[in-house]
């Protein structure tokens, strides 16, 4: 169990290792206990093992012991993280509301307690990335036929399908099925979406294989966008080594293909990750590093990576005017691109602009400016079902840190609904930040219905 608690608290999943002391604050221990253990004889108290095994919320069948069969304790009630200094966007709510059960969000948050060869459950966050689960044929198009994507073939030892697919109309009907799944997950969410798209890559994977150089290039291209896709949905669904491998596979693939504005634009969705993390300098550098001239990025995509830049900045503390100037190059760019700009980026749009905007005002400490900024962008309706969502929820963040709790709440409970319906971990997230930062106002009834919302009764 030392080994355990250790590599518990030094699991890159944290921002930062955790001490002894924090840990030891959870489980009930002081830190020289804690110290102990990870240094010592291990435990043989099998009580105290089941009690440590329930605060971190280990799966039964990863275990050495057997677990009672009584009901897990409420996560809430077990784990007791100290307050942070600073209270801000992106700083992490003492709840993992990831992992509770309330009405309507049961998939999204409950831990399986079998494994798969094929899905990527929870688990994954807490040990080492296996890759080659991933690879393994189970990923293939059997998940189609729930989706009615039939047309993809079953086996490569299908001649018929061999023929139908070895060419470039197999390409263009790929590219069709990627561009149906990217407009699925708007409404449907990740949970839903991404099984198809892992057979897909599969199925793209296994065809470059068997065709001529030319063509595996244009199937390389495609697979690459096809990765960076799953490297998004990983995000949604919380899971950031699925996430960043599939951000180099799709890096690999744009290499090989010598497709150069991937291989930016790759770059600019690590940054992007990298601020999910709150790695403030990693989302500026990777931004930086998007902006080079060697990409050739099409100027939508330059726009939303100068924007990124501005984010990463505002991160740092670099003054308001500096950050400013960027977002406003950011618009100008934007403003001048035709509305026929090409397909990479496409979703980067003045809405979004505005959004993201938003977002960087909020990191620069200007909240109150953000709101605005939020309410004019969220008015137009002009986003998927579950981005309204998500960007609800970085509303609800930047009214609470403006001082307005009722009406964050009020937002919060709204985003709350769609993260449910959708599945997306990443919108559960980011309302666990705005409880946090709620944490003052507590006793009102509408901050008490939206941690009612989130956590249960312990």
């Amino acid at each position: 169990m030392g080994q355990v608690f250790y590599a518990y608290r030094t699991h890159p999943w944290h921002e930062k290792v955790l001490s002894q002391e924090v840990l030891a604050t959870w489980l009930d221990l002081n830190q020289a206990q804690l110290s102990r253990i990870e240094g010592g004889k291990p435990p043989q108290d099998l009580a105290k093992l089941t009690r440590w095994a329930h605060s971190l919320r280990i799966p039964g069948d990863l275990l050495w012991f057997k677990l009672p069969n009584s009901k897990l304790p409420a996560y809430a009630s077990d784990v007791r993280a100290a307050q942070p200094e600073k209270m801000s966007v992106g700083t992490p709510l003492p709840v993992d509301t990831r992992t509770q059960k309330s009405d309507g969000c049961d998939e999204l948050i409950k831990r399986p307690t079998t494994s798969s060869s094929v899905d990527f459950d929870e688990r994954d966050e807490v040990s080492h990335f296996n890759r080659r689960e991933l690879l393994k044929s189970g990923a293939s198009a059997a998940v189609f036929s729930i989706l009615n994507y039939h047309d993809i073939p079953r086996a490569a030892g299908d001649s018929e399908a061999k023929r139908r697919y070895t060419g470039d109309a197999s390409v263009a009907h790929f590219g069709e099925i990627l561009t149906k799944a990217k407009g699925d997950d708007g409404t449907l969410g990740p949970k839903e979406t991404l099984p198809m798209v892992l057979g897909l890559l599969d199925a793209i994977d296994l065809r470059a294989r068997e065709v001529k150089p030319q063509i595996r290039s244009e199937f390389l291209s495609l697979g690459a966008e096809g990765a960076e896709f799953a490297g998004w949905l990983y995000r949604d669904i919380q899971q950031p080594h699925a996430a960043a491998f599939w951000y180099d596979r799709a890096m690999e693939w744009a290499q090989e293909a010598d497709n150069v504005s991937m291989q930016g634009y790759v770059l600019l969705k690590k940054s992007q990750m990298a601020y999910d993390q709150r790695d403030a300098l990693r989302v500026l550098t990777l931004a930086q590093a998007a902006g080079h001239q060697r990409w050739q990025l099409p100027s939508r995509v330059r726009a939303e990576v100068m924007q990124q830049e501005a984010l990463g900045r505002a991160m740092l503390g670099d003054p308001l005017d500096t950050v400013r100037r960027k977002l406003d190059a950011a618009a100008d760019l934007l403003a001048n691109t035709p509305e026929d700009a090409e397909a990479l980026g496409a979703y980067f749009n003045g809405h979004t602009r505005m959004i993201r905007d938003a977002i960087t005002l909020t990191e620069a400490g200007k909240p109150s400016m953000a709101v605005d900024i939020f309410s004019d962008a969220l008015s137009a309706n002009a986003m998927s079902y579950r981005d309204t969502g998500f960007f609800n929820a970085r509303r609800a963040a930047a009214l609470a840190l403006s001082g307005e709790p009722d009406e964050a709440a009020r937002v919060g409970a709204a985003s709350a609904a769609v993260a449910c319906e959708v599945k997306s971990g990443r919108t559960v997230r980011v309302l666990g930040d705005v409880l946090h930062i709620l944490e003052r106002w507590r006793d009102r009834p509408a901050v008490r219905e939206l941690r009612d919302a989130l956590v249960p009764a312990s």
